[in-house]
């Protein structure tokens, strides 16, 4: 086969997804920069000061200390939608009464406008640390639970069979080949529902109360400093992007690649 010019690119590139992935960044983070250097609006600063503005940021403390405050709401919630999801999951998975009563509660959670719901929670559990766990709880948990249930739902049958022919008791049956078998789909729900969680910290503090990352971004709006809005803008973009790409590759490091989790 003669190689084309693409191939030809590719092999000058490295050869590796990583150098495609660090143009693509490259090509992105240039045309933001000529968009901001066009002046087609006041309020979008170039990539060059977005950058200085993040610097700035992080050298005075002001990002950590966002930061700080913004992941105590997210671990707490997470470990609770980890706990409540998987469980209810697997649950469900195993038990058709379960399935029929709590299935339906976690589709319509997943469903409902969160940015709607906000509103509710705050009235009736103000605007602590509470309301803002209940939001990361909202949007993650459905998604954790639904993934658990769709993988002990698609455990393939004939290694059940396989463990019944082996007189294997229902204990075994699920410690053994049912939950093992649905790990890979139940990492990758984690893995979705980490950045489902981010999301819904984020919005809480957009919309319940300024605190953490959320008030960088207030704030900065309000005075008009922009370039320090969008890097804080950016730096939830980055700090996601890194968290699932870290859950992913441990995904990677514990399941075969024909097990893996889409």
């Amino acid at each position: 086969m003669i190689p084309g010019p693409t191939s030809r690119a590719f092999d000058m590139l490295g050869g590796t997804p990583l150098m495609w992935r660090l143009a693509s960044l490259a090509l992105f983070f240039a045309i933001w920069e000529i968009a901001g250097r066009t002046n087609f609006n006041w309020a979008f600063p170039t990539f060059l000061e977005t950058m200085a503005a993040l610097w700035e940021m992080l050298a005075d403390g002001s990002m950590i200390s966002a930061y700080g405050r913004t992941l105590e709401p997210l671990v707490i919630g997470l470990v609770i939608s980890l706990g409540i999801g998987v469980s209810a999951g697997v649950l469900m998975g195993l038990r058709r009464d379960v399935e029929w009563i709590t299935l339906p509660v976690f589709i319509t959670m997943q469903a409902a406008p969160m940015a709607a719901l906000i509103p509710l929670i705050t009235f009736v559990y103000g605007i602590g640390l509470t309301s803002k766990v209940l939001a990361v709880c909202m949007l993650a948990m459905p998604v954790i639970a639904i993934n658990s249930y769709k993988a002990v739902r698609n455990v393939p049958p004939s290694l059940v069979d396989m463990s019944q022919s082996f007189m294997g008791s229902r204990r075994q049956q699920v410690f053994k080949i049912i939950l093992p078998a649905a790990s890979p789909m139940m990492f990758a729900g984690i893995r979705l529902g980490v950045a489902e969680g981010f999301s819904g910290v984020v919005l809480a503090e957009l919309l319940i109360t300024p605190t953490g990352i959320g008030d960088l971004i207030t704030f900065n709006r309000s005075v008009a400093k922009f370039a320090h809005m969008y890097a804080a803008i950016f730096s939830i973009v980055a700090f996601a992007v890194i968290a699932v790409s870290l859950l992913h590759r441990v995904e990677t490091s514990l399941f075969r690649p024909e097990k893996r989790g889409a």
